[in-house]
């Protein structure tokens, strides 16, 4: 036969022993930690870096070139391969630079500022899911032990019924029959219960991802209440960071439709050449510049540029595509806020009140002989649904309020430093 400890004594158990080695979690130390800690913000500042470093040699010239050679060696006669006969054989070394135009390494210069402009918009989006999971899932793992505490009470008021109803047997009133109804409902209860465990582990799982460890520590205080204006959150829904992105690529776009263009614009090219004749000739140098010859632009230069300003067309329309999902989602978001507002307040001073009224309207008329336990039974349970709902209603409209806060607030808003 297997032994399940219950929640009332596994809880404080649990804590015990987690808080022996650590300190409480509250909300914002989660929040911090996962700022932190999770791999993916180190990845994003890994990219930002790498974004910088290609950013620096972006604009600058080419490396120059070393060139050697030999020039004018004869190849037959009497002197054929020799390097010192004749007055032209010359050995060269030199050096070439080539310059692309200044539009063309402009434009270079400004799309590498935009790849890191896009890394740290990408980081921003990566902060944002950071904290509005770890938000979440605290939030879940909160209302879960809230929940779980009720759960104890229950089991109190479980075994109190149970010792009424075998008194009341026992001095020769109720049926047989009623001594089965107090083991159903805690059977009910313990039901429950395993759904609330599974839920809390699943939220601790969720923490444990921007977290680690410290997802098993017992948590402390309560999820902050955040104001939820829609007229202050559908102000900010341009600055949110997904939309960010197209600001930052299409600034790379530009440049990369300004250097396309450029291509059709000559570089040039010096070099600068000593040529070693034998001894009893003199030496000489050379000069030599060079010129591109972009006169096929029509089948080279020109699809490449049109190409570019296909790219950001198809972006300018990607944004406006996501401007409307977001916008669709902000007004989902703040119906179902909404809605899970008054579902609470409705929880708190109608349901919950009249589900009070109906236990101790049916446990005076069961002690006075004149109800049925059943129907004390079922009036309780309506009771223990009430009071369960009450928990998650208020679970979910903070979950909610923290999916909005988080998705719109600004960086400097959200109560977390980065």
């Amino acid at each position: 036969m297997s032994f399940k400890l219950p929640y009332w004594l596994a809880a404080p158990l649990w804590a015990w022993m987690a808080g022996a080695g650590a300190a409480p979690l509250g909300f914002d130390d989660a929040l911090t930690r996962a700022l932190h800690e999770t791999p993916a913000l180190a990845a994003s500042a890994s990219r930002i870096a790498a974004a910088r470093q290609n950013a620096i040699p972006a604009g600058a010239l080419p490396d120059p070139q070393l060139t050697l050679g030999l020039a004018n060696v004869p190849v037959d006669g009497a002197d054929r391969f020799s390097l010192d006969s004749e007055p032209m054989t010359m050995r060269m070394i030199g050096v070439m630079q080539a310059f692309p135009n200044a539009a063309k390494r402009g434009a270079r210069a400004n799309a590498a500022m935009g790849r890191v402009g896009l890394a740290e918009a990408g980081m921003q989006v990566v902060r944002q899911t950071v904290l509005q999971q770890t938000a979440q899932a605290w939030i879940q793992r909160h209302s879960a032990e809230a929940q779980l505490r009720h759960i104890a009470a229950l089991y109190d008021e479980n075994r109190l019924l149970n010792v009424a109803i075998r008194a009341r047997l026992a001095g020769g009133g109720g049926m047989a029959s009623d001594v089965v109804l107090p083991r159903e409902e805690a059977a009910l209860i313990a039901e429950r219960e395993d759904l609330l465990n599974a839920r809390r582990a699943q939220a601790i799982a969720a923490l444990r991802r921007w977290i680690g460890d410290a997802a098993d520590w017992p948590l402390e205080g309560a999820p902050p209440k955040w104001p939820i204006d829609h007229a202050l959150l559908a102000h900010r829904l341009e600055q949110h960071p997904e939309l960010a992105l197209y600001s930052q690529e299409s600034r790379v776009l530009d440049a990369e439709i300004d250097a396309a263009r450029a291509a059709t614009r000559p570089d040039w090219s010096l070099g600068l050449v000593y040529q070693q004749r034998a001894s009893q000739f003199g030496n000489m140098a050379s000069i030599e510049l060079g010129f591109d010859l972009p006169v096929f632009a029509a089948t080279r230069q020109d699809p490449l540029i049109a190409a570019r300003v296909a790219e950001r067309a198809a972006l300018d329309a990607d944004y406006q595509a996501q401007l409307r999902a977001h916008t669709a989602e902000l007004d989902a978001d703040l119906a179902e806020y909404r809605r899970l507002d008054r579902a609470l307040v409705r929880q708190h001073e109608v349901l919950l009140p009249l589900a009070q009224e109906k236990v101790s309207l049916t446990l005076a008329a069961w002690r006075g002989g004149q109800g049925s336990l059943a129907e004390l039974i079922g009036a309780r349970r309506a009771r223990i649904d009430a009071e369960l709902k009450a928990i998650e209603l208020a679970g979910a409209r903070d979950e909610m309020a923290a999916r909005l806060h988080f998705t719109y607030a600004q960086p400097n808003e959200s109560g977390v430093q980065p």
